[in-house]
């Protein structure tokens, strides 16, 4: 069991990720269309959307694959998918709450997930059921970011709020959490043991954001590493709030954030 993200996702996370969705889906809507033609869904396939969220990536790939197709969206966290479910639209496209290590689905053609796998428990078990679920020469594709120092939208607001909290631990770089699949090498090592063969992996730079300076605050301030650690030390908000205002400046041009990001798009096949 995935107990602690199931828990972690099911309480103040999960609320705030909803109240973000519509500027958190602008910013990273191009990330996930780049692994979205990866997968390239055709009409009448059946596509298992992992992590989906609040559900915008499962909206477009049920538009991929029409009403002869179906899209199920998977999430642990119950806020998330209520407000997917409130978004569906006709009966080919549905959510379920289920831990993706373990569940088992109805077989599928393909496996699709924009920043939604790097946060197993145990992600070889996670795989090797995705795997599980593909029919024979089904595929699989995903982003997921690469190193946090090479993604300053991250690493810029963290390190300037740092100082106004005690010293954090060195994180685990393989612990669930949004860079646990920087390492390319492990990402391939997993996939390879779950029995997935023409593994690809491949760097994708994009720049992305489209949020307005307040908008692009409130994004920082919310989710992530910091957003966890603020909602820890809510008395520290205040103070932190100038150092990311003053963070994110150099990245707002016309008025409008643009942040380089380094990702992978990973695909493999069954």
């Amino acid at each position: 069991m995935n107990s602690e993200q199931i828990e972690y996702w099911n309480g103040d996370a999960g609320v705030v990720w909803v109240a973000q969705q519509e500027r958190l889906d602008r910013q990273l809507d191009a990330l996930g269309r780049a692994a979205f033609a990866a997968l390239a869904p055709r009409a009448g396939e059946h596509i298992l959307d992992v992590g989906c969220g609040s559900g915008t990536t499962s909206l477009q790939l049920a538009d991929a694959v029409g009403p002869t197709g179906r899209v199920v969206g998977v999430d642990i966290s119950l806020p998330l998918l209520a407000a997917a479910r409130r978004r569906t639209r006709g009966p080919h496209v549905s959510f379920i709450e289920a831990d993706a290590q373990t569940h088992p689905f109805a077989p599928v053609d393909g496996v699709y997930s924009r920043f939604g796998v790097m946060f197993f428990a145990d992600p070889f078990a996670a795989f090797a059921n995705l795997r599980r679920a593909l029919r024979p020469g089904g595929r699989v594709a995903f982003v997921c970011w690469r190193s946090v120092d090479e993604n300053p939208m991250m690493a810029g607001p963290m390190a300037a709020a740092a100082k106004y909290f005690p010293p954090l631990p060195p994180p685990d770089p393989h612990a669930p959490g949004p860079f646990a699949f920087a390492d390319r090498g492990r990402v391939a090592r997993i996939l390879e043991a779950a029995g997935f063969g023409a593994v690809g992996i491949e760097p994708h730079d994009e720049p992305v954001g489209g949020n307005d300076r307040a908008d692009t605050l409130e994004l920082a301030l919310n989710l992530g590493p910091l957003g966890r650690l603020l909602r820890e030390h809510p008395e520290r908000r205040a103070v932190a709030t100038d150092a990311v205002r003053d963070a994110i400046e150099p990245f707002i041009v016309d008025g409008v954030a643009r942040f380089p990001t380094a990702t992978w798009i990973v695909t493999a096949k069954s």
